[in-house]
């Protein structure tokens, strides 16, 4: 197969974002390149990966396998970027960095592990706290950097942030719901049925917030700050859900089917990023951290300054699987 880093980053961030236009900003090309690349590696791997619509895209079953693997090389080949690039000796050190609970469960441990083995002389202490308390903890130096749902966010006066992944929120539901015979439902709709809301990460204040700016209010008859409850609920037809993409798994513990639909309606995407001190200088330990997790997430770039989003980058052009 010839497949290009270009084709998997571009599918790999219209998959993230749920439009073409969004990534297209994102990765700083036109739609048409971002189209035309998707298109290409379709035609390779001779699959759909992408459900095209009006209001955007989603992702298809063999897409979702193919996300799960382009992630992954994206990775694997900004870690061999990074480590090439890397001219002086071994950095030593600690990085103190906090976390938040959706963080430490679905988005860290992969990268931290590729980070460890690039920097076997970098210690990682991690702290995991609710937004306002690591918050805090950076303001306080008692954290060089938190890895954090940055859409939460609060204090920006004294708080630099950046974000690295974008997942959008979609209805989560059973094979037999009555909504699922729809590709795309509003809220009104979703409003009309028994919802289980998340707690955890504010997820709760989170959602209301995009409820309330639709004049609406879900039908709640349980909260639960366990994903895999909501995860087992949803599954066994006892209620709907909105959730990222990012804790998305097709079946619960119990083995029952979870299918997703896109949501017409104005509904933000779940940010993450990483966060840090504003006046404050990061030490070398640090700064090697926030460098790979940009490498790591966004694909291929030079090892300092930061990722550059030109999408002219001869690696992505050269480098074939």
């Amino acid at each position: 197969m010839s497949v290009s880093l270009k084709q998997i980053r571009y599918f790999v961030a219209a998959a993230e974002t749920g439009r073409i236009s969004q990534a297209a900003i994102d990765l700083n090309v036109s739609q048409s390149a971002v189209t035309a690349a998707i298109q290409q590696l379709e035609a390779t791997v001779c699959a759909r990966l992408l459900e095209r619509a009006p209001n955007g895209v989603t992702v298809t079953m063999e897409g979702s396998r193919f996300l799960s693997q382009g992630r992954q090389i994206l990775a694997a080949v900004a870690e061999a970027v990074r480590n090439t690039q890397i001219s002086a000796g071994p950095l030593f050190g600690t990085v103190r960095i906090g976390v938040t609970y959706t963080v430490s469960g679905y988005f860290l441990p992969r990268h931290q592990k590729r980070f460890q083995a690039s920097f076997p002389g970098i210690t990682i202490e991690l702290f995991e706290a609710p937004r306002d308390v690591l918050e805090r903890a950076l303001v306080d130096g008692a954290l060089d950097l938190a890895v954090m749902l940055v859409s939460n966010l609060r204090d920006n006066a004294k708080l630099t942030s950046e974000t690295l992944l974008r997942s959008p929120r979609r209805l989560w539901l059973a094979p037999e719901h009555p909504l699922t015979r729809a590709e795309r439902v509003h809220l009104a709709e979703i409003a009309t049925y028994p919802y289980v809301m998340l707690t955890v990460d504010e997820a709760k204040h989170t959602s209301m917030r995009y409820w309330s700016n639709a004049s609406l209010e879900p039908n709640t008859i349980f909260r639960t700050s366990s994903v895999e409850a909501v995860r087992s609920m949803v599954a066994g037809g006892m209620g709907i859900a909105i959730l990222s993409d990012l804790i998305y798994r097709p079946w619960s513990l119990e083995g029952q089917r979870i299918e997703t639909r896109v949501i017409e309606d104005e509904v933000p995407s779940m940010d993450i990023g990483l966060a840090w001190r504003r006046d404050t200088r990061p030490s070398e330990a640090a700064m090697a951290f926030r460098d790979f997790m940009r490498f790591a997430v966004a694909g291929v770039g030079p090892a300092r300054p930061p990722l550059s989003m030109d999408h002219r980058h001869p690696a992505e052009e050269a480098i074939e699987i």
